[in-house]
């Protein structure tokens, strides 16, 4: 079954991931990547762990407030730093750690279902 005309007009979806990087809406990026509603940008981070409210800046600024943001972490789920969490949620924002797959497949479902949601993902081989 065909999905893609249940995804609102101008939406990214990740259509693949692996071999270092992702394919989203007939892009090509390579590495770390930051996907948002209606755009895609390479995420200037090394690892989880480098993660600090800079690198959300993109998030944050995003216009309607994104609720949610997946963080796809690689091949295993990572806690991220409870400071991290604590001051993004004091700014509106659930960020929400997962492997780098359960990330794409759960930012499509939420895209579709039109949810002002963006994933930060780390990318696998």
């Amino acid at each position: 079954m065909d999905v893609t005309p249940l995804i609102p007009q101008g939406r990214q979806i990740i259509e693949s991931y692996g071999a270092g990087g992702f394919k989203v809406s007939g892009l090509a990026f390579s590495g770390p990547t930051l996907v948002l509603p209606e755009r895609t940008a390479a995420w200037p981070i090394d690892g989880i762990a480098d993660i600090s409210l800079g690198h959300l800046d993109a998030v944050f600024s995003h216009e309607p407030d994104i609720e949610v943001l997946l963080i796809g972490c690689g091949t295993a789920m990572a806690f991220i730093d409870p400071d991290l969490r604590d001051a993004a949620r004091a700014r509106g924002l659930a960020l929400e750690p997962m492997d780098t797959g359960a990330a794409c497949r759960t930012y499509n479902v939420l895209a579709a279902e039109d949810r002002r949601v963006a994933a930060a993902l780390i990318a696998v081989e």
